[in-house]
């Protein structure tokens, strides 16, 4: 049996508020009371809402990252898509739908120069939750490898958002 997120927790002293806060800053929370939902609203629909929104800020640059495997004209697989160099790859990490780039200015104790830092966004359908299947899971990796290494990833399903600069 894999051990879960609050075991691992509970064997490295992690409180359960950080865990909610973890959760939060994934997407993982629950639902913002008041939030407009619109079951019938496809994963696909909430990705372009989110690009389109996206599209208006001058320090954002957005990329679909298609994710998968091809035969070539001589029947050779050809992989694509980030974290796909191999079958077990894939089965172990999900790279995000939308790979992003957020640029920001350092501060002055950094010399004030200007990064792009990574921005990985999984987009769901809008009702999602999630459920711990191996896929999320895979999915959920990913995000945390991402968040790890400083950069910001998050599960979006269309319904915490108002301004991307702050949920995003």
């Amino acid at each position: 049996m894999k051990p879960t997120i609050d075991a691992w927790a509970a064997r490295h002293g992690v409180s359960r508020v950080a865990l909610d806060e973890l959760e939060s800053m994934l997407g993982l929370e629950d639902l913002t009371p008041g939030t407009k939902y619109d079951p019938g609203l496809s994963e696909s629909a909430v990705q372009n809402n989110l690009r389109l929104e996206l599209a208006k800020y001058k320090d954002w640059r957005v990329w679909r990252n298609n994710v998968g495997a091809l035969k070539d004209s001589r029947g050779v697989p050809v992989r694509f898509g980030l974290a796909n160099d191999s079958e077990a790859m894939n089965d172990k990490f999900k790279s995000s739908d939308l790979i992003c780039g957020h640029s920001i200015v350092i501060t002055p104790e950094m010399v004030g120069t200007r990064i792009l830092q990574h921005v990985h966004i999984e987009c769901k359908k809008q009702g999602w939750s999630y459920t711990g299947d191996e896929h999320e899971t895979a999915q959920l990796r990913w995000l945390m490898m991402v968040t790890l290494a400083g950069g910001r990833a998050y599960f979006f399903n269309g319904q915490r958002y108002d301004d991307p600069q702050h949920h995003v």
